[in-house]
């Protein structure tokens, strides 16, 4: 099968089954090489519905959940986005092909290096890498228009909100396994939140999430 063929029966058989039916982001999925982004050791899974080992405990998320991120945040060229969890880098793509520009870190250079290099390779000039601990955001570049995180959290930390410009939206899959829910959070004014539960789901927490209050006894 070609690679194009494979990427046509990714769009047709994961993104529209799954409510992705936003032609921006079905035209953004033909325009960036997933397969360019994928470890070479997992080249033939690039378009299958599933998680891909990165190394360092870490996963590309599927496609499809990419696809309903981006399609959720209804990205412009204005918008000032931070991504927490860099990755493979193909996701910090997406965003820059939407939006205006895109902060994005992680605490493993090794993958902020390869990234660099990836992005680079494929003209995309209006992302910012950084390595470091962004799991309560990153406050020396804030305020953002957008905030995506690609690991989950037990809890939002307020902090997030608080990085966020009036009119801003975050993504945030927030739980502890199983149970685990894709949430936007949008401010409509300073300091007022509305959060939508979009679809249950369950993915690797993101590198040093904080943790909930346990009681003991």
């Amino acid at each position: 099968m070609s690679l194009e063929q494979a990427r046509f029966n990714m769009i047709e058989q994961q993104m529209r089954p799954w409510d992705v039916l936003d032609a921006t982001v079905l035209d953004l999925l033909k325009q960036v090489p997933r397969e360019a982004f994928v470890p070479a050791q997992y080249a033939g899974l690039a378009f299958a519905d599933l998680e891909i080992p990165l190394g360092h405990d870490q996963v590309m998320l599927s496609p499809k959940l990419e696809a309903r991120i981006i399609q959720s945040l209804e990205l412009k060229k204005t918008d000032k986005v931070l991504e927490i969890g860099t990755g493979s880098g193909y996701m910090t793509a997406l965003l820059a092909k939407l939006a205006g520009e895109v902060v994005s870190v992680d605490c493993v250079a090794e993958f902020t290096d390869a990234a660099r290099q990836k992005l680079q390779l494929h003209g995309i000039s209006n992302v910012m890498l950084e390595t470091g601990d962004a799991a309560q955001g990153w406050p020396i570049r804030a305020p953002y228009d957008v905030i995506v995180l690609t690991g989950s959290v037990p809890l939002l930390a307020e902090s997030f909100r608080q990085q966020l410009k009036p009119g801003g939206r975050l993504f945030a899959v927030v739980g502890e396994a199983p149970v685990m829910e894709a949430t936007l959070v949008s401010s409509s004014t300073p300091n007022v939140f509305r959060t939508e539960k979009l679809f249950e789901l369950s993915i690797p927490t993101l590198v040093n999430a904080p943790q909930p209050q346990r009681f003991t006894f």
